[in-house]
């Protein structure tokens, strides 16, 4: 039961999103919550990591380097070139570099086993990513947006360590000291991780109902094509390098599968509220193309 509610993530993130465009006022006063949430998040995913997790980036070079590249290279400069492309205001592509260059999401391990890809080299990723999360990601925001829109480098670094690193080391931690006896309870952990990035999105939706009418089109097309780029070339890229197919799908799952939830929850602390709106509709749409990759490809496996 648990597990299919989870599985209909993408539902309950489009249905919660009409709900906070339809009544924004239910969810405006939640927006204090956003950090908090997402810590839960990120414990939530070191709750499914010990740190044989870590050790293992060494086992496997190749395939961490390439997905590492494709992550920090690839995303965050596609980010750039489409806002510049389509025009997008200062503001929102600073929120679509943001997302672009933050690390792989907690959802791609899940899509990953959906789909049959390789799990172990998923959660891999998502560790090192996660990791580097903390000095890339300001960096390379501050990198393609800094011209334009104010990037506090350092403060946007001590950030992530708070939200991402601590809550996922405390996790960790959790795990390997009390994993056994939390193992009736731990397949709840995904459950509350959906629900918690449902209601941030629940958030920037109210928080930009009136500016969605105006940019929704443009945004959505952004998004879109931001998302296409990272499965694209998470899958095809390691295709022509000559490596098997289970390590394509993981990458390609991994690479257009954005921790997009905390996009958010930085653009609405260091830009504002509007620049977190393509991270709010990022976490909808790739967990819908995922979802659809991982169904088209788990049919054909069968």
């Amino acid at each position: 039961m648990i597990n299919q509610i989870t599985r209909l993530f993408p539902l309950w993130a489009v249905l919660f999103s009409l709900m906070a465009f339809g009544k924004p006022d239910l969810f405006i006063d939640l927006k204090p919550a956003i950090v908090p949430l997402l810590g839960v998040v990120m414990f939530g995913m070191g709750m499914t990591l010990t740190w044989q997790n870590f050790t293992a980036v060494l086992k496997r070079p190749a395939a961490i380097g390439l997905g590492v590249v494709l992550q920090y290279l690839v995303m965050p400069l596609a980010a750039w070139v489409i806002a510049e492309l389509l025009g997008l205001p200062p503001y929102l592509m600073a929120g679509l570099v943001l997302v672009g260059a933050c690390p792989g999401g907690t959802a791609s391990n899940v899509v990953c086993y959906l789909a049959r890809g390789d799990v172990a080299l998923s959660i891999t990723l998502t560790t090192a990513s996660t990791l580097l999360a903390i000095v890339a990601t300001p960096l390379l925001t501050w990198l393609y947006v800094g011209q334009k829109v104010p990037v506090p480098v350092v403060s946007m670094l001590w950030s992530i360590f708070k939200i991402v690193l601590l809550p996922v080391m405390f996790g960790v931690v959790v795990n390997t000291l009390f994993g056994r006896r939390l193992a009736a309870v731990k397949h709840i952990f995904p459950l509350v991780s959906v629900l918690a990035i449902v209601v941030i999105i629940a958030i920037i939706v109210a928080l930009n109902e009136g500016n969605l009418a105006t940019l929704g089109i443009s945004l959505a097309l952004a998004v879109m094509l931001h998302n296409l780029v990272g499965l694209l070339s998470g899958y095809w890229l390691p295709r022509i390098l000559g490596m098997d197919d289970r390590i394509c799908r993981t990458l390609a799952i991994e690479v257009g599968m954005q921790n997009s939830g905390l996009g958010v929850a930085l653009a609405v602390k260091y830009f504002s509220a509007a620049a977190a709106l393509p991270g709010a509709l990022f976490s909808i749409w790739h967990n819908l193309t995922g979802s659809m990759l991982a169904g088209y490809w788990s049919r054909r496996d069968s």
